[in-house]
């Protein structure tokens, strides 16, 4: 467990490097979940995420033992810009090594912070061994979760919070290696025990809940996961012994859960959340933590960076699992008139078509009928059901 002292200490360290971030009160979501919802902005921190904070502490706890050739680390996102705009505000050099799937925006935020960028390694644990053969030639290595000084930079947060609102119930942590929630933990223990801290993973990769489940570290195997900032196949050895100590309990949250929060967060608050940064909401939103009503609930959203092309992915796959998108296909008489017909009717029931496929040659049909697909947007679930009632009811044949 890492000590209150060190963390204020963290604190006083990283002040000057971090900004403190907004923790609001969410009308909407605390009468859906009927609790007092508060939102901490992480996703509005420096670089985009918190991994600022525990790059920033454990840089400046060490300042004196960091030599000529600066620091080095391994990451394919948040810990590698969070180390290289830590380092070039302390005025080291930051190599960071990153895999060779990384994106190339956050490669190029990464240079943009300071950081020299070498693109090393099929697997973040073999960019994790170049970054290790590095720090041999006299860089200091900085790891993105499994060191004292890290957690307690990432602990920060539960100081804010509580500095912010002293009366909070429960606490609701995105968890990965477990860097964030082993500090955030150890904070709200030391401060207010009876608080409950509870840490949410993707099914994609269970691994912090696997460990919890069995009582020892596990490895697992994981899937492609748009929460990819926790995706972790292994949690860290000194954060799962205070995970063991500290943490109420940890949930799992599917992919779709996981969209679907973003998606919510991006219309209703105008928040853009990261997909490891929305799995809190995305717990609540499943049901798989019920918040006591009336009672005060803080979701921690860690960060922001997602790219806009999957940004694009994750809101079509949210609107498709909220009913907010339907495809459809008709097969229709092709004579003249049929398909001005067809979307004659779906403009009267006021949905928007997106997208018309017309297909004259699909197999199995009659020789004087087309398939038709249709990719209409809906206002929901109910608005799908009235659409599809009076297709049927004029006599369209459909395939959702």
């Amino acid at each position: 467990m890492i000590s209150l002292k060190k963390v204020k200490k963290a604190a006083n360290l990283i002040r000057e490097t971090i900004i403190v971030t907004p923790l609001v009160h969410s009308p909407a979501l605390s009468r859906q979940f009927k609790g007092e919802i508060f939102l901490k902005l992480e996703n509005l921190q420096k670089t985009g995420s918190f991994k600022i904070r525990g790059a920033a502490n454990k840089i400046l706890s060490d300042i004196n033992k960091i030599g000529h050739a600066g620091v080095v680390a391994a990451s394919a996102g948040n810990h590698a810009q969070g180390v290289a705009l830590a380092a070039k505000k302390a005025g080291v050099p930051a190599t960071i090594v990153m895999p060779e799937w990384a994106s190339i925006t956050k490669q190029e935020a990464t240079r943009a912070y300071g950081g020299d960028v070498i693109i090393s390694g099929q697997s973040l644990g073999e960019s994790l061994e170049k970054a290790k053969e590095l720090a041999k030639e006299g860089r200091m290595f900085i790891h993105p979760y499994d060191d004292p000084d890290v957690i307690a930079g990432q602990g920060t947060i539960a100081l804010e919070i509580f500095e912010s609102l002293n009366d909070v119930d429960m606490i609701i942590v995105p968890v990965g290696g477990g860097g964030l929630v082993s500090g955030v933990a150890s904070v709200v223990k030391a401060l207010k025990p009876e608080t409950k801290v509870i840490g949410v993973q993707s099914e994609a990769c269970p691994s912090a809940y696997n460990s919890l489940k069995k009582d020892r570290i596990v490895t697992v195997d994981s899937s492609l996961s748009i929460a990819d900032g926790i995706s972790v196949k292994q949690t860290g050895k000194f954060n799962f012994s205070i995970i063991r100590k500290c943490l109420d309990d940890i949930v799992l949250v599917r992919e779709s859960d996981i969209a679907a929060a973003v998606l919510m967060l991006l219309e209703r608050k105008k928040i853009l959340a990261e997909g490891a940064g929305a799995v809190p909401l995305a717990a609540l939103m499943s049901g798989t933590i019920k918040v006591k009503k009336g009672s005060r609930t803080v979701l921690l959203i860690s960060g922001g960076n997602v790219d806009s092309p999957l940004l694009g992915r994750i809101i079509r796959q949210g609107l498709i699992n909220n009913g907010r998108i339907i495809r459809f296909s008709v097969c229709l008489d092709d004579v003249p008139g049929a398909l001005s017909r067809l979307l004659a009717l779906v403009s009267s029931l006021k949905a928007n078509v997106l997208h018309i496929l017309h297909h004259r040659s699909a197999r199995n049909i009659p020789i004087y009928s087309t398939i038709v697909e249709l990719e209409i947007e809906t206002r929901g679930p109910a608005h799908v059901k009235e659409i599809t009632g009076n297709l049927k009811k004029a006599g369209y044949e459909i395939d959702i």
